[in-house]
């Protein structure tokens, strides 16, 4: 199963059974702007001040303890990626190490509605953040058929090729690390001033219910929504050139930025703005620089960064959802028509047109209660959701430790997937994490949507197993 050697021009056109592959664009500088794009985004631009309001000042720490958690996380999924370079993810090495479809299609199901989801929801924001940034006074219903639109939008350039959304992923993520970098500078500029508070930095002011342990776990579960992204990148490894030599270089690379960018703009916002104040506002980090620069720009400005931002959260992750739902048609677990790649394109169309569909759906879902904690919700569901999926992956690099490539690999070593599956386990069971009981109910409907969609699929395969018999 293992790639040993480039493909001929033949075999890139041509995959099994007469189906056009997926083409190889992806290289260095593209692959790591990839990873960088789908780890900024949302969580970060929203959820700073919901992270404080857990902790206090010490705001940093559970987004440091999240990136170390998706280090050690990254290492099963480097060692895996360059071993299997294929697209599916972890719903591949989980059925290659257990064998066991049910628990396969809901690995696969998971990961896809964590994609969906935060794509859905950043669809939303993306619309709230238009009609802001242009002055719109406009009601829910036009709000939502904005957001409708853009994710049709997502679509066309989803379906124009990876070579093109990758390109736009370059610009998108340009403009939302340039919001970021705007935020440390005119905060160190307060800073050196002299007039920041340091001591809020180091000050932990919990809930009157919860130990400051528990307080740091909540945090970090929620703080681990902005840290997720990096793990779609894998989904992407057949359109990778060498991903053997490429994908660790790239994933570290791309971790350590997003990581030391997050520790500095949570150092900062603490320093900047009283913790009270920092964890009521809706957009934390304009009024970080509000306090900071007063004759900044900034809600002018904010609005539509923030909408890049999150239209490239949104974008990255449908091109992750159908990438994996092209890599379990291809391999025979779910239908063969999402393996369907156009001819011309070369683009995944079948498994794009459905996840758009899932989509557009949840879009008008989460409309319906449009004064609901949509983010914090859905991106505590989503790291949820994941953590859970990383759990099976770190167990999957030991087990899969049996099967040997036939071509040199990385290796995440006996210690590391051991840690990561510990750590991981730890933040989604509920006495442990500190998550709130909506998060396990939206994701326990998930996962009983996909338990009846593999029930139905299996069911349809018995039927023609008979006819065909």
């Amino acid at each position: 199963m293992s790639q040993t050697r480039p493909p001929s021009s033949a075999e890139e056109t041509s995959g099994g059974g007469g189906e056009p592959s997926l083409k190889q664009v992806m290289g260095p500088g593209l692959l790591l702007l990839f990873i960088i794009g789908d780890i900024l985004g949302t969580g970060i631009y929203a959820l700073t001040g919901d992270v404080a309001g857990e902790v206090g000042g010490a705001a940093w720490l559970p987004f440091a303890i999240a990136f170390t958690v998706a280090l050690i996380t990254a290492c099963s999924y480097l060692e895996l990626v360059t071993k299997y370079p294929q697209a599916a993810g972890a719903a591949l090495y989980v059925h290659k190490a257990f064998g066991k479809h049910l628990l396969t299609f809901l690995v696969c199901f998971a990961v896809m509605c964590s994609g969906i989801t935060s794509a859905s929801a950043a669809s939303r924001a993306f619309a709230a953040n238009l009609a802001v940034g242009f002055g719109l006074d406009v009601g829910n219903g036009v709000i939502l058929l904005i957001a409708l639109a853009f994710m049709l939008l997502v679509l066309a350039v989803n379906l124009r090729g990876v070579g093109e959304s990758v390109k736009i992923n370059v610009l998108l993520t340009a403009v939302e690390l340039s919001g970021l970098l705007i935020v440390i500078l005119i905060s160190l500029y307060f800073i050196l001033g002299g007039n920041a508070d340091f001591s809020r930095v180091v000050a932990f002011e919990t809930a009157s219910d919860k130990s400051v342990f528990l307080a740091v776990s909540t945090a970090t579960s929620l703080a681990f929504f902005a840290m997720v992204g990096f793990e779609d990148s894998v989904n992407m490894a057949e359109e990778t050139k060498n991903p053997a030599r490429i994908f660790p270089r790239m994933m570290f690379t791309g971790l350590g930025i997003t990581g030391l960018i997050y520790v500095l703009v949570s150092v900062c916002a603490v320093a900047v703005v009283p913790v009270g104040q920092l964890s009521a506002s809706e957009t934390p980090l304009a009024t970080v620089v509000q306090t900071a620069a007063p004759g900044f720009p900034i809600s002018d400005l904010l609005p539509f960064i923030s909408m890049f931002a999150v239209a490239n959260s949104a974008l990255i992750n449908m091109l992750m959802a159908s990438r994996l739902l092209y890599g379990m048609g291809k391999q025979g677990v779910l239908p063969p028509f999402l393996a369907k790649v156009h001819p011309g394109r070369r683009t995944p169309q079948g498994a794009i047109v459905f996840t758009t569909v899932i989509a557009l759906g949840l879009i008008t879902f989460v409309s319906l209660s449009p004064d609901s904690p949509v983010v914090s919700l859905l991106g505590g569901t989503t790291s949820l959701l994941l953590l859970a999926v990383f759990t099976l992956v770190n167990v999957s690099v030991l087990v899969l430790r049996r099967e040997k490539a036939a071509t040199g690999h990385f290796s995440a070593g006996r210690v590391l997937p051991v840690v990561g599956a510990i750590t991981c386990l730890y933040l989604v069971l509920p006495w442990s994490s500190g998550r709130p009981a909506g998060q396990y109910e939206i994701a326990g409907v998930l996962l009983a949507l996909g338990l009846i969609l593999w029930m139905a699929t299996w069911y349809a395969r018995k039927k023609e197993n008979a006819r065909a018999g």
